[in-house]
């Protein structure tokens, strides 16, 4: 599998219609669910949560929790689905994760991690990676960080997703996280040297193609959070650049029409249509119709007879008709 580029899992994000969205302007990038607890995978309606479209792949199931044979349990579900990689979630600083004792907590608990990686890895033949921090809280120094990389390792994680800034998991909130610590890229860089067996795949602020070709001199890939969503089509450019022009999906216009019948067949299903337009609003970021396509889809798509018309009256109204 390619970890060139890939996409971060983000909550009330990266749903299945976000997926399906992103998936028609790069072919090639590696998409990830939003984190799902693997409580929820074993005891909750599975067969809706991980439900997926087959044209996302290549497609990997993110997982949040700390009792290993729980997480296996989930696991086996997702790689029964489909998925091409299973995620665990070592680096989300909210509050409600940090209650369940998952997420960027259990940096500070390696063993623990890796008793997770190694029930995992026993449960599934797809890959199984982790996404971390570059510390949390006091435990930020970089022997600290390189002794948890080097212990989960150890279990058998091969590929190491790496949001190159500390969480503070008092005092910040979640959105504060991801924005008030430093980005610390060359402490991710340094790890690939130390640890040059592994895979890194370096994550945060990544915003332009320039930034994407200085971190592939260093590490192996690198994931795009916030601005595959904002502005979309940023993916792309990288698809043209990073993979292959020959799949450049074209204009925007062009995506919204090979949306369009996925839309139909979502509404026929009675998805509502703003469930899906809202991931689309950024479409148009930094084109002159970007604000009558945002205005014209948050005004009409919520309406509850909206169909794929409101999808093309919208594109009507950015290209200026």
């Amino acid at each position: 599998m390619d970890r060139r580029i890939s996409v971060a899992p983000m909550m009330d994000w990266t749903d299945r219609h976000d997926r399906y969205f992103l998936r028609l302007l790069a072919p090639h990038i590696l998409l990830y669910t939003e984190m799902l607890t693997a409580q929820a995978v074993v005891y909750g309606d599975y067969r809706y949560l991980l439900r997926f479209n087959p044209l996302e792949h290549p497609v990997a199931l993110q997982l949040g929790g700390s009792d290993p044979s729980l997480l296996a349990a989930a696991a086996r579900r997702g790689e029964d689905f489909g998925y091409d990689e299973i995620n665990l979630n070592v680096g989300c600083p909210s509050d409600r994760v940090q209650a369940g004792r998952f997420g960027a907590c259990l940096m500070r608990e390696p063993a623990l991690v890796a008793a997770c990686v190694a029930a995992l890895r026993a449960a599934v033949r797809v890959p199984v990676t982790v996404k971390c921090r570059i510390g949390v809280d006091e435990h930020d120094s970089y022997e600290d960080l390189r002794q948890f990389i080097a212990t989960v390792a150890a279990a058998g994680c091969e590929i190491f997703i790496v949001h190159a800034r500390k969480a503070w998991l008092q005092g910040l909130s979640p959105k504060e996280n991801r924005e008030i610590p430093p980005l610390r890229y060359a402490i991710v860089w340094q790890l690939k040297r130390d640890f040059p067996q592994l895979t890194f795949v370096i994550n945060g602020g990544i915003k332009n193609a320039a930034q994407v070709a200085e971190h592939l001199q260093w590490v192996d890939g690198l994931m795009i959070g916030r601005e595959a969503y904002t502005n979309p089509y940023f993916l792309a450019e990288l698809q043209k650049q990073f993979y292959s022009a020959a799949h450049h999906p074209g204009s925007r216009a062009a995506v919204i029409e090979k949306l369009l019948p996925y839309v139909q067949e979502e509404l026929n299903k009675q998805t509502r249509l703003g469930s899906i337009t809202r991931h689309l609003l950024g479409l148009f970021h930094g084109e002159p119709g970007a604000k009558r396509w945002r205005r014209y889809l948050s005004e009409n798509a919520h309406c509850s007879a909206a169909g794929v018309e409101v999808l093309q009256a919208a594109l009507a109204c950015a290209e200026g008709g």
